[in-house]
């Protein structure tokens, strides 16, 4: 899991502090607009809705903006009609790479992924392509601040968790998808600053890639999660420490 942790270790670092933060509340919204619309407006029947607002809190999301996402969802509020899919893919070198999208316009967003690929030296694959090499999990992230990261680890593994890993400044609890909110509380309960809590597919495996490929693969990443209606993007490539401290170097420079 460690190319997962370090994928989205680089995205907690540069994601909600910079000018982004309109683009996640977009995210966020069509995610709980969804969820209210598949299950039911009231959260606390509505696991995957429960966890889109905690998201959407945790992103420090406004109260209104929730509330209206809530009532588009559930018809009581007019709104577009959207649409949730999955896209399965192949990176430079063949990293897989797994999409999932809500838009209201399908064929647009389609088309707008595919240029993405094309343009970054991946391909669109078939549907169940790569999906096999992935399975859920729910992912906790916490930053420690103080508290030493081994010590969140065992407070992670005491409260369910099925593996732990540290990169940097974030620790990446992984547990099975049911155990995901038993768990958040656990941490909470214990004062631990939980940064994020969602469910991912996570690889079973891992694709090692040289440096090239693998700084290819990173801005392809990048440039489909830029997409205003990709809601979620996972890879099994490997990225080793040398290529991510390149590419938040390159990353830093262009700004």
């Amino acid at each position: 899991m460690s190319g997962h942790s370090k994928w989205s270790t680089i995205k907690h670092q540069k994601g909600v502090a910079d000018a982004k933060r309109g683009q996640l509340f977009t995210k966020l919204t069509r995610e709980i607009i969804v969820a209210a619309k598949q299950g039911g407006p009231n959260p606390e029947g509505n696991a995957r809705l429960r966890l889109a607002i905690q998201k959407a809190r945790d992103a420090r999301m406004p109260n209104d903006n929730i509330d209206r996402a809530v009532k588009k969802g559930s018809g009581t509020l007019e709104g577009a009609t959207l649409e949730e899919f999955s896209l399965e893919g192949y990176g430079p070198s063949g990293a897989a790479i797994l999409i999932q999208a809500v838009t209201d316009n399908r064929n647009r967003t389609l088309q707008e992924i595919r240029n993405v690929f094309s343009r970054n030296g991946g391909s669109l694959g078939e549907p169940g392509s790569v999906a096999y090499l992935f399975e859920s999990k729910g992912v906790v992230t916490v930053k420690p601040e103080g508290t030493n990261p081994e010590d969140v680890e065992l407070q992670a593994i005491d409260a369910g968790a099925d593996d732990v890993r540290t990169e940097g400044k974030i620790v990446e609890i992984y547990t099975r998808p049911g155990d995901l909110e038993k768990v958040r509380q656990a941490l909470e309960a214990k004062n631990l600053k939980v940064a994020s809590s969602e469910l991912a597919m996570i690889p079973k495996t891992m694709l090692p890639l040289d440096e090239k490929a693998a700084l290819q693969t990173l801005k392809l990443l990048d440039r489909l999660e830029e997409l205003d209606e990709v809601q979620h993007v996972f890879s099994n490539a490997d990225f080793s420490d040398a290529v991510m401290e390149a590419y938040q170097s390159a990353a830093a420079s262009s700004k």
